[in-house]
């Protein structure tokens, strides 16, 4: 197998080399072209290239499916940046903050189309499978970002609750990753069960220390600024356990959530997750939610040494700063 580095590398390359008119349809084409080329961990398609090496075909085949599951990401950050409202990404001015909530929505659903099409790009003896996993695992992000919104308005939301969200938003994108590399590979179907379980379970990893991150990583490398989630109330892994948790600093933590937004609040919110060792719980379950990816890849029928790339993607993600 090759090293992750090249897959990301590979999905780059293809990104970059996408073709989208730029003519008479610019106000529809420029934004996606604006959002796919802004960067990011490329993690989705990197994974799909991974899944599909491993168990047995040439990347290159996987490349176009990869690159529809990347711009389908894309696509729902262009809608999710619109209803939050949200004014930057990966350092730069959003789509809808750079042109209009409208040219937003309308290149995001073109976005959605475009990557089904690049999705379908497989042999016709998996295309089903793959097309099922695909649809299936939209409607679960939907689904996820239902629960995210209906969270706003809930006064408490339980772990599991916060779990269960985040396995749908996060999670089931990545699960379907893994699964349709590794139906292009050729893998078995408890095989590609599984790598849809890790894809899972990576997922619920990745939030949790993005939410980490949002409160306690560096500005100038996250890419967004510091305390977003705490501004806006959102009920993140930090806000859900350490409320759970109960006793005095969970009531202080109530009184701070009804701050006004700004430095002051971000500061205060913070200084009480460190009192309440939030740092070292997010980690924690972090950890626990990885080692859950392990076992899930463990149960495959790949040889160790391909086993180990997926470590190592493991690895590589929850010690990150960005």
């Amino acid at each position: 197998m090759l090293r992750i580095s090249e897959y990301s590398a590979m999905a780059e390359s293809a990104i970059r080399a996408l073709s989208l008119p730029s003519d008479k349809f610019e106000g529809l084409y420029a934004p996606i072209s604006y959002s796919m080329q802004a960067g990011g961990k490329r993690l989705r398609p990197t994974l799909l290239l991974m899944t599909a090496d491993a168990f047995g075909n040439d990347p290159e085949k996987a490349i176009n499916p990869a690159v529809g599951i990347e711009m389908f990401h894309n696509f729902t950050l262009l809608h999710d940046d619109v209803m939050d409202k949200s004014g930057l990404r990966r350092g730069r001015p959003t789509v809808h903050a750079k042109w209009d909530e409208n040219t937003a929505i309308l290149s995001g659903d073109t976005m959605l189309t475009l990557a089904t099409k690049k999705i379908s790009e497989v042999d016709d003896s998996i295309l089903r499978s793959v097309l099922d996993t695909f649809n299936d695992q939209a409607l679960r992000v939907y689904e996820g970002q239902r629960l995210d919104m209906d969270f706003e308005h809930m006064d408490t939301v339980d772990l599991d609750q916060y779990i269960e969200m985040i396995k749908a938003k996060t999670g089931a994108l990545l699960g379907a990753a893994a699964k349709i590399g590794a139906l292009i590979g050729g893998a078995s179907e408890k095989d590609a069960e599984k790598m849809y379980e890790f894809g899972v379970m990576l997922g619920v990893a990745f939030q949790i220390e993005d939410d980490y991150l949002d409160t306690f990583g560096n500005a100038d490398v996250f890419g967004k600024p510091i305390g977003g989630d705490i501004n806006n109330n959102k009920k993140t892994f930090l806000m859900v356990k350490a409320l759970a948790n109960g006793g005095p600093n969970a009531e202080a933590l109530k009184a701070a959530l009804k701050l006004p937004a700004g430095p002051t609040k971000i500061k205060t919110v913070t200084r009480i997750y460190e009192t309440m060792g939030m740092p070292a719980i997010s980690k924690a379950e972090v950890a626990a939610y990885s080692s859950k990816a392990l076992t899930a890849i463990k149960k495959t029928s790949l040889p160790d040494d391909r086993r180990e790339s997926f470590r190592k993607l493991i690895d590589k993600l929850i010690s990150r700063s960005k």
